[in-house]
């Protein structure tokens, strides 16, 4: 039998998701991730999940894999040696920046490393006009001299990027052709490939970042491919994008810069799907594993997509889903700052020492220490009994944090929750309240190994009434690898006044961008019967800045989809920021096309059958609550023993393997015939 089998390889876990194609049988499992060497660890993940289900690589027909690969080495900065090639005058654009600045006035705000020293950024003689003719030829003598200093330098990665290239990028073709004569395999990364769009210091960015991590993921993709074809896998592997969409190996080596968000990606993808299945259409995710947060928003069961977005510093010009996040999960150590407050992360154990209760060497107190000392979480094992607790260390490491903050164990530990959550509402009042959405309008839906752990509190405090854990919640990221679509994104910028626009004109642009998708369906191997392109715009208001994406309607572009367009983004623009003017001219920015290679995809099964009897809870703890005003005594409840039709109130704990789901008093739980657990807060 064939199995369809995701990976989503986290910075504390990594979870496999394995789905049978005939009989729609679906299996999750977790194992620790080795930091050291993710590939180690996915490979025994996989291993492990294919022994229970009596399978073997060679029954494997898509593997899909999420990865933190690209994202880590951008925070840690455990890039290569990068050099730049650019426009003579504008080597120092990459330092500049723009006059926005997160902290304006701060004179001690601390910028992100520049991951190009200046030495290795270097002028090149050539000059394209903003419509792309040649104001200044490129300088092929001197390009040539610069190439080989750079020879002598030992770099192993070059970005290129020139003005106006998107526009024109003959001048850097050249220069590619150049390296390959004089550099050999150096990795190269060219603007007008890896963000073709206007702005030229966000593309310039995403250039160099791209640079900087390529050798890094090539290395990693290498190794794990070479280490799965060993074990006997006999299909091209998959690698997640941050637009939600799976490529090739190949693919990503060359733009890593799309993997930035490849994680969280997959279990927002599966969100959607599981939201419609329970009966939701507007739903905030809330994604909480070991070292961070991810938050996002769907409206009407959709994530919207951003072309642009910040990481850990950088601006990155790349499609990606909103998804916003913050230092916050398991792994996140509690600490006092220099005025005596408690603060919570950004700072992660990571997985190895990991949080002390753990009892791998770790010493400094985390969120998941917190709930052990709480008795939240199991206090003496979990993964379903193989991975032991030690909750006397956990006890000490707080003990020590309570003695300068002049509190309680048990105050203490639930001081760092009442801190952790803050700073996850904060996350989402971003993506909500900032944005013009109600947070009461909507459902959350917890998942990842600590979101239903901490989701009742969190929509407590932002009074919404319904949070839904999924049947697999610690796995959902893996689980979404295999609800998801082959995809790869193409834009070209064009500015213009969508009002001067003739129909014909953007149609021939759509086919241009569309010439390029057809060349990735080629490569993808994708049947023409599979393929689809879903085409959309960057729209703004004439002296604007900032631009909203617009679908464009399907079908033959004609003065109706113009119309369509500009109605869209005006609808678009009063639901951001509260109004749209009337009169005002629009400009049209860039032109998007989503491909979409669709394939088969893993479904979850209704029951049929409701249970007849109530549930029964297999153990009782003492938990540590405020809202019962200190200790009481709470059910447990296995969710393998949970099924469609039990109800139970709170205060109540659900154990599973993969997380643990925390349910308040005030609150009444249900489960649907997905086997999803509602919990409706009627305090």
């Amino acid at each position: 039998m064939a199995w369809r089998v995701g990976v989503d390889s986290g910075g504390t876990f990594t979870d496999i998701c394995l789905f049978e194609e005939e009989t729609g049988r679906i299996e999750i499992w977790k194992t620790p991730s080795t930091p050291d060497d993710p590939s180690r660890g996915i490979a025994e993940v996989v291993k492990q999940g294919l022994e229970r289900v009596g399978a073997d690589l060679s029954t494997i027909s898509f593997f899909g894999h999420g990865t933190t690969v690209a994202t880590n080495a951008l925070i840690e900065l455990r890039g290569v040696k990068t050099a730049l090639i650019t426009t003579d005058g504008f080597r120092d654009l990459l330092e500049i920046g723009r006059q926005k600045r997160p902290s304006l006035y701060d004179m001690f705000a601390e910028k992100p490393e520049i991951l190009v020293p200046r030495d290795l950024r270097i002028n090149i003689s050539e000059r394209l006009r903003a419509d792309g003719s040649v104001e200044q030829a490129l300088d092929l003598e001197q390009l040539r001299a610069v190439l080989k200093d750079l020879a002598s330098q030992d770099i192993k990665a070059l970005a290129v990027c020139f003005l106006y290239s998107f526009m024109n990028d003959a001048h850097e073709q050249a220069v590619m052709a150049e390296i390959r004569e004089e550099l050999g395999d150096v990795f190269v990364s060219l603007s007008s490939e890896v963000a073709p769009e206007f702005r030229e210091y966000e593309r310039l960015s995403t250039t160099v970042v791209n640079a900087f991590l390529g050798p890094v993921m090539d290395r990693y993709i290498q190794r794990l491919e070479q280490r799965l074809v060993a074990d006997g896998l006999q299909t091209s592997p998959h690698l997640t994008q941050s637009n939600g969409g799976v490529i090739g190996f190949e693919t990503a080596a060359r733009f890593p810069v799309r993997t930035l968000l490849s994680g969280p990606s997959t279990g927002v993808v599966a969100a959607q799907e599981i939201a419609g299945l329970a009966g939701f259409d507007n739903v905030i995710t809330f994604d909480v594993g070991g070292t961070s947060s991810d938050v996002a928003l769907l409206e009407n069961r959709t994530c919207k997509k951003t072309g642009e977005a910040e990481v850990h510093g950088y601006p990155i010009k790349a499609p990606m889903l909103d998804i916003h996040t913050v230092g916050a999960g398991g792994g996140s150590i509690a600490h006092v700052d220099n005025g005596g407050l408690l603060k919570v992360g950004p700072e992660s154990a990571g997985a190895n020492p990991g949080p002390v209760c753990y009892d791998l060497g770790g010493e400094r107190p985390t969120l998941t220490d917190a709930n052990v000392v709480l008795q939240i979480l199991n206090p003496v094992e979990m993964l379903g009994g193989r991975m032991k607790v030690n909750k006397p260390k956990a006890e000490t490491a707080i003990g020590n944090l309570a003695k300068p903050l002049k509190l309680e164990v048990l105050e203490t530990a639930q001081g760092i929750i009442s801190v952790a959550t803050a700073n996850m509402a904060k996350a989402i009042r971003v993506i909500s309240v900032q944005r013009g959405h109600d947070p009461r309008d909507y459902a959350l839906m917890a998942f990842g190994g600590g979101g239903p752990l901490h989701a009742a509190r969190l929509a407590r405090e932002l009074d919404i009434k319904n949070v839904i854990v999924p049947l697999m919640p610690g796995a959902l990221c893996a689980v979404g690898l295999l609800m998801t679509d082959l995809k790869a994104d193409f834009a070209q910028s064009c500015l213009t006044r969508l009002a001067t626009v003739a129909p014909a004109q953007l149609s021939e642009r759509f086919v241009q961008i569309e010439e390029q998708a057809l060349d990735w369906f080629t490569r993808e191997q994708i049947a023409p019967e599979s393929r689809r392109c879903l085409r959309s715009a960057d729209l703004r208001y004439v002296g604007q800045n900032y631009e909203l994406q617009v679908p464009v309607p399907e079908g033959e572009i004609t003065g109706d989809t113009l119309v369509k367009l500009r109605e869209g983004f005006e609808a678009a623009h009063a639901q951001r920021y509260g109004f749209s003017p009337e009169g005002e001219a629009v400009e049209l920015v860039t032109l998007r096309t989503e491909a979409v290679g669709v394939v088969k995809k893993a479904s979850i099964q209704a029951q049929q059958t409701k249970a007849s009897s109530p549930p029964q809870p297999v153990d009782t703890r003492e938990v540590w609550m405020p809202e019962a005003n200190g200790l009481v005594t709470c059910p447990i409840y296995q969710r393998s023993d949970l099924q469609f039709g039990h109800e139970f109130q709170g205060p109540a704990i659900v154990e599973q393997m993969d997380t643990t789901t925390l349910v308040l008093p005030g609150m009444h739980a249900r489960v649907d015939t997905y086997l999803n657990l509602i919990l409706e807060d009627r305090a």
